[in-house]
């Protein structure tokens, strides 16, 4: 695989036409998830996926790390699957944490993953499912509309001035 930045483009250009999969998909891990664990938890919006899209893209070194994944998730299969579930695992579970952003939400985009993964069956390649499993655990925690993360920590320090 040969990456340019404008085969980097190319990869970011066809993840935004996902939109039709993903922000469905979405919606329902956001409506699942709110339901396990007894909240409401805001839908998102077309547009909102594409702003997540736009802002990972936007990264030039995240952007070429989510490109060659993508690429390789589009392309991904094994004869027989099993063998292949590890590595589209892998691979699946490091794109959403890519497109979440830092810690915490790193982490809880991997375990976002597996919920959305479960979820979600598309035909085509072994890893077509997990790339676009990834791309929503991705965006729904990049996203705000959890009520955790429209209020400030309890645990922010505060020094006093002067120190």
């Amino acid at each position: 695989m040969r990456l340019s930045p404008s085969t980097v483009a190319d990869q970011f250009e066809w993840i935004h036409t996902r939109h039709e999969i993903v922000v469905p998909l979405v919606n329902e891990v956001r409506a699942g998830l709110g339901e396990a664990f007894a909240t409401e938890v805001d839908p998102i919006s077309t547009e909102g996926y594409h702003a997540a899209i736009d802002a990972v893209g936007s990264e030039g070194d995240l952007a070429v790390n989510v490109a060659a994944l993508v690429a390789i998730l589009r392309e991904l299969d094994v004869e027989g699957d099993y063998p292949g579930f590890v590595v589209d695992e892998l691979l699946g579970r490091e794109l959403a944490a890519m497109v979440a952003g830092t810690q915490p939400r790193r982490l809880l985009a991997e375990a976002t993953f597996h919920y959305a993964d479960v979820h979600h069956h598309t035909d085509g390649p072994a890893g077509a499912d997990d790339l676009d499993a990834a791309l929503a655990a991705g965006v729904q925690t990049r996203l705000p509309g959890w009520d955790w993360t429209e209020t400030e920590s309890p645990f922010d320090i505060e020094r006093p001035s002067g120190q």
